[in-house]
């Protein structure tokens, strides 16, 4: 893993929440700050420091050391005016990378303009995640990529149970590259193709998003 990093986190609603759980998980430094003293008793478990402060407020923001962090992460996104004001006084800091969350394209578009390094859409993703999991049957997670293609994590349907990747040939048989495969808690990047895939596996392929809605799945599964 990579050095641990400094991040602060404004605004700690779901979104907030679940990222500074995974940080703090992978080691990183989480300052959470949020308006509400309620949800920073809350946040205290899960961040290295959670503190109660107006996360649009320049002089607060500056005694916090915000610009010293190697990450500010904007994770308001319902009020749009706190979101917009606390990226620009982040910029005008000089924190140097801000990643802000959006609620829609202008809102986006906004943020982008006004300093954010990296604009997020948490409900857009998760819907077309969603939507691919409908799709295609064997689908248990997707990542759009680029316009019409993904990577896809897929239940491995009960008639691959057995045999090796070169026996499948996804490549020619669906259009879809094999880059992972999840096993047993443990990743294997890259599998071989003598690899034999077993009936809990999941495995993890690339390709376009016709081809991965082409993929054989189980009915009724639920692993």
């Amino acid at each position: 893993m990579s050095a641990p990093k400094q991040i602060v986190i404004l605004g700690m609603g779901r979104f907030g929440m679940a990222v500074a759980s995974e940080l703090n998980r992978l080691g990183h430094e989480v300052l959470a700050v949020d308006v509400d003293d309620r949800v920073i008793r809350e946040s205290a478990d899960i961040a290295t420091h959670a503190v109660e402060a107006d996360i649009t407020d320049q002089e607060t923001l500056k005694e916090l050391g915000v610009a010293r962090f190697d990450t500010a992460i904007v994770a308001v996104g319902s009020d749009l005016e706190a979101s917009i004001l606390c990226t620009v006084t982040l910029k005008q800091l000089g924190v140097a990378r801000i990643i802000a969350k959006a609620s829609t394209e202008i809102h986006g578009y906004i943020l982008e303009q006004v300093g954010a390094s990296r604009v997020v859409y948490p409900e857009r993703e998760t819907g077309i995640r969603l939507a691919h999991s409908f799709a295609a049957a064997g689908v248990r997670d997707y990542l759009d990529v680029a316009p019409g293609y993904g990577i896809a994590k897929i239940v491995v349907p009960s008639a691959w149970i057995g045999k090796t990747l070169a026996e499948l040939d996804l490549r020619r048989n669906y259009g879809v590259t094999p880059i992972a495969l999840h096993r047993g808690g443990g990743v294997v990047l890259n599998p071989h193709q003598s690899e034999v895939l077993q009936s809990a596996d999941d495995l993890i392929v690339a390709g376009l998003d016709e081809d991965l809605a082409r993929l054989p799945g189980n009915e009724g599964e639920n692993r």
